[in-house]
């Protein structure tokens, strides 16, 4: 897996599917928009999300300090560390179903209700782990590469 502070160039314009991994290290009180106060335990969160128009743009926007607040990750982003962006691309797998394999195969729970997930079905596009998930993320074989801020 190649692991960079950029996005790979053959990778940046490709739509794709990619999980902001983001550390509370305490616990949180966050009001994200319409979800109203949302409670977040200390340990690592990760943001299942989609790209359709290129995966560049999108992770470039995770991995700024600064953003506006739209979606409900970047209030998250916001308040606690991001660690890093892992990417897949293509449109075989979209976000509902990779949230669902992680779920499945990686030692993670589900994060709030609602949260990232308000134009689909799902419970939620958030998970969290106590612990790091970088070594069952590489382990997985799911992702090409990984992003992490400088």
């Amino acid at each position: 897996m190649n692991v960079s502070h950029t996005v790979p160039e053959e990778l940046g314009r490709r739509p794709g599917v990619y999980v902001v991994w983001v550390e509370a290290r305490r616990p949180l009180r966050i009001a994200v928009g319409a979800l109203g106060v949302v409670r977040f335990a200390a340990g690592h969160y990760l943001y299942v999300g989609s790209a359709r128009g290129g995966l560049g743009a999108r992770v470039s926007r995770y991995l700024r300090r600064r953003q506006r607040l739209f979606w409900h990750v970047d209030y998250l982003c916001a308040r606690a560390r991001v660690r890093g962006v892992w990417l897949r691309q293509g449109e075989k797998l979209g976000e509902c179903q990779l949230a669902q394999v992680l779920l499945e195969r990686l030692s993670v729970q589900q994060g709030p209700r609602g949260f990232g997930s308000s134009d689909c079905r799902c419970p939620t596009h958030l998970l969290f782990s106590r612990g790091s998930p970088a070594r069952a993320f590489r382990a997985s074989g799911l992702f090409h590469a990984l992003v992490t801020p400088r």
